[in-house]
């Protein structure tokens, strides 16, 4: 809301959000001039976001502080049978989101106790082997996100599976199947990628949150389509690489919530705007991990 002060026969005005976060009411303003600017709709949009940025990392990194203490109190055993189970669901979900028809218990069963699916196809089983193993690699991994990681990664996913597209940027056009979004020209994928590490590189020197950054990473993987299959592994991958290598704990996201992942991409696709994604990144995240808070 603008509001207006009068000091010494002059109008002064602020732009100010009241609102109750949890138990407390919390209060923001911004000086705006000696007169309403004449973008102050994108100023109350640049305004609300820093704010609500400020209240999520305050979460965040409690869910951070949270998780450390719950890490720190299982036992060794423990600690891998969950990591065990996060690997079995995320790979289920990744996958089954691309196409994948091995169902949750399939899934479990191959990789838990190696029970092959009968009447599944090959690729299927051979690219949740692959994933899972991934996964277990991703976890040890030192190096940081780069052309080079993605391209290893993506070599890992498709070694066994698609040994033509295995650690390979496409070289032919692509679809987005369901969506009016129409992917980079294969001629830009290497450049876009260039400049993403970049700017992937800036936005670590200025600190930018690791939430916010493994949000950001993600959806611009996913926007250039980098590979002619396995982005959204790539990319989820690689979001949890960055979570992971922080302290914070990884996101699974259900396939059964693909709808609203899929709708807060292409929102900040069609748009341009990171903040439609990464708000719904911000409440997922917090959603999954609540237990922590």
């Amino acid at each position: 809301m603008v509001q207006v002060r009068m000091k010494g026969g002059k109008n002064y005005y602020y732009l100010e959000h009241t609102f109750r976060h949890g138990r407390r009411v919390v209060q923001r303003e911004r000086y705006l001039g000696t007169t309403v600017p004449k973008n102050i709709d994108s100023i109350k949009r640049d305004f609300m976001d820093e704010i609500y940025r400020e209240l999520w990392s305050e979460d965040l990194d409690r869910v951070k502080a949270g998780y450390a203490r719950q890490r720190k109190a299982l036992s060794q055993p423990a600690r891998r049978k969950a990591t065990s189970a996060f690997a079995t669901t995320f790979t289920y979900n990744s996958c089954r989101m691309e196409g994948s028809l091995l169902t949750l218990s399939e899934t479990a069963a191959l990789l838990e106790k190696g029970v092959v699916p009968p009447m599944k196809s090959i690729s299927d089983i051979k690219e949740a082997e692959a994933h899972r193993d991934a996964f277990y690699e991703m976890l040890r991994y030192r190096r940081d996100v780069s052309m080079r990681t993605i391209l290893y990664f993506h070599r890992r996913l498709f070694k066994d599976s698609r040994k033509e597209i295995a650690g390979k940027l496409r070289d032919r056009e692509v679809r987005i199947s369901g969506s009016n979004i129409v992917a980079p020209l294969a001629v830009d994928v290497r450049p876009q990628l260039v400049d993403l590490f970049k700017r992937y590189g800036k936005s670590k020197a200025h600190k930018l949150h690791p939430v916010e950054l493994a949000g950001l990473l993600h959806l611009r993987l996913v926007t250039i389509l980098p590979f002619t299959d396995g982005n959204g592994r790539v990319g989820r991958l690689m979001m949890n690489h960055i979570l992971n290598k922080y302290g914070f704990p990884m996101l699974d996201i259900p396939f059964e919530r693909r709808n609203g992942y899929y709708r807060a991409l292409e929102r900040s696709q069609e748009t341009g705007d990171d903040n439609t994604f990464l708000h719904w990144f911000f409440r997922r995240y917090l959603a999954e991990n609540e237990k922590h808070l």
